[in-house]
């Protein structure tokens, strides 16, 4: 099955030999202080700028329940994000992962994001809907 939207993802999740910890970063796109006027037109039209991680989680997939639920309660920390980038850390001996053991893989996440290393990680718009970049 390929992953159309967040709730393909979450039901894919589920479905894992081993339990999984989803991990999700939510950016904001923004534009550099060192815009262009044309980078600044095409922003503001609602394209380009750079994608920038306001907030992280991790999440047991149960925990979310749906992509409805995930946008709702992402309001209240972070109401502007433009987009949320998912990977799952898988547990073992039917564990899931511990948030302790999450940490080192969201901070990398992060770090990725800010270097433009997506290739790996799962963009999804306020939608819900799997976003291909590049």
């Amino acid at each position: 099955m390929s992953i159309q939207n967040f709730d393909d993802l979450l039901q894919q999740a589920q479905l894992q030999a081993q339990p999984q910890r989803l991990l999700l970063v939510f950016a904001n796109a923004e534009l550099p202080d060192d815009a262009s006027p044309a980078q600044r037109a095409n922003f503001m039209r609602g394209e380009g700028g750079a994608l920038v991680p306001h907030m992280c989680v991790d999440k047991l997939p149960q925990e979310i329940a749906s992509f409805k639920r995930l946008l709702d309660e992402s309001a209240e920390h972070s109401p502007n994000w433009c987009m949320v980038f998912v990977a799952a850390l898988s547990g073992a001996k039917g564990t899931p992962p511990t948030s302790q053991a999450a940490d080192p893989h969201l901070q990398r996440m992060v770090e990725m994001i800010r270097a433009g290393m997506l290739a790996s990680l799962l963009p999804f718009d306020r939608q819900g809907l799997a976003v291909q970049l590049g």
